[in-house]
Formats: C-alpha cells, sequence, structure tokens
C-alpha cells in the first residue's frame, strides 16, 4: 500500500473548505487567510489535473489520486509548519483528502483507494466549510458537471454527516458566505483559546 503523509502534529487550528466543483471555495480561502493573515493551502489536484489536461487532453484517472493525495499533504504539511514557525493559530485550507476521496467515489463508481482512504479517514480538522451551490457554475477545463450540483452538495453533506465532522454550510453572496465564516472561525479561535 502506498504511503501517503499524515498531517504534522503541530498545536494549529486547521479550517477546510468543502463542497462540490464551482461554489467559491478558492475565492473564500484567499479571502479567509488575507483576513486571518495565515498561511492558504491550494487545492493540489487543479493543478496536477490541468497540468495533465494541457499535455495530454486528458483527465482525471483513478492512479491520478494517489500522487495528487501525496502532493495535498505535503502543501498542508508545509502551510502547518510556516503557521507554526510565524505564531499563526491556524491554516485554511482549500480541500482536504476527504474531498478527494467523495470525488473517487463519484467518478470511479465508488472504488476508493485503501490509501487514500485510510489518510483521509486520519486526518483531524477543526471546521468544514461546507460550500453550497447557490453561486453561479463557471466552466473550465476540468469542470464538468453544471447540472448534477443539488446531487453532488447532498455527496459532500452526509460524507461530513457520516463521519460526525464539525461543519457549518455556507449560502449566499460571497459577502455573505465571507462574513458567516469569520463568525465561525472566530468562535472556533475563541473556544482554542478558552482550552489553553
Amino acid at each position: 500500500m502506498e504511503e501517503i503523509a499524515g498531517q504534522l502534529n503541530l498545536d494549529i487550528l486547521r479550517v477546510v473548505l468543502f463542497g462540490p466543483e464551482s461554489t467559491g471555495k478558492t475565492t473564500l480561502a484567499h479571502q479567509l487567510s488575507a483576513h486571518y493573515k495565515v498561511p492558504w493551502v491550494p487545492e493540489y489536484a487543479r493543478e496536477f489535473l490541468q497540468a495533465k489536461y494541457d499535455a495530454t487532453n486528458e483527465v482525471c484517472a483513478f492512479e491520478d489520486l494517489i500522487p495528487i493525495a501525496k502532493g495535498q499533504m505535503n502543501l498542508e504539511n508545509k502551510a502547518a509548519m510556516m503557521a507554526k514557525q510565524s505564531g499563526a493559530l491556524l491554516i485554511i485550507c482549500d480541500t482536504d483528502l476527504l474531498e478527494t476521496q467523495v470525488y473517487s467515489e463519484i467518478y470511479f463508481n465508488n472504488k476508493v483507494d485503501s490509501a487514500l482512504a485510510e489518510a483521509a479517514q486520519s486526518n483531524k480538522y477543526d471546521l468544514y466549510l461546507l460550500t453550497y451551490i447557490d453561486t453561479p457554475w463557471e466552466p473550465d477545463d476540468l469542470r464538468d458537471k453544471p447540472h448534477e450540483r443539488e446531487a453532488l452538495f447532498k455527496r459532500f453533506k452526509t460524507k461530513l454527516e457520516n463521519n460526525s465532522l464539525p461543519f457549518s454550510t455556507l449560502k449566499g453572496n460571497k459577502s455573505e458566505r465571507f462574513h458567516r465564516a469569520i463568525d465561525e472561525i472566530d468562535a472556533l479561535l475563541k473556544t482554542h483559546a478558552a482550552r489553553s
């Protein structure tokens, strides 16, 4: 079984944007990173798959998922180290391995590599911000499910619920989502400070 790096055991909070394609995750991750002045973890899959598409005109294959998971964890652990070294209390993650697992289930008939499933289950995040589908769908080379948004959202929400993960659903325009996310993260920081 292929090894995927685990999360570094650092005393920082991890907030992850979670949800279907074209629901504003990256935009919000940038905004939150800038607001809190903390590291942002980009979505490695976009870089990896865009490079593949540009080179071969091919989309994601099942065997791409482990390299994507490894790349994602490398980025997350680098951001966590940066946060720790700078004294930041949290990092903002554009995605996580559980999202990769959901996409594996969607695109490959519920098939998930056991290493990916194990890594996704072992990682821990303090807050998931689940992005709703009330944003305009914007096409690009990698997005392909404009007519399945409601079904996809339900899959992502069910995954969080089935794993008893802490999440808040973000709806509305960019400003409304941003301010709701800040409220949720501020509450998380306050709880963390009370425990410290």
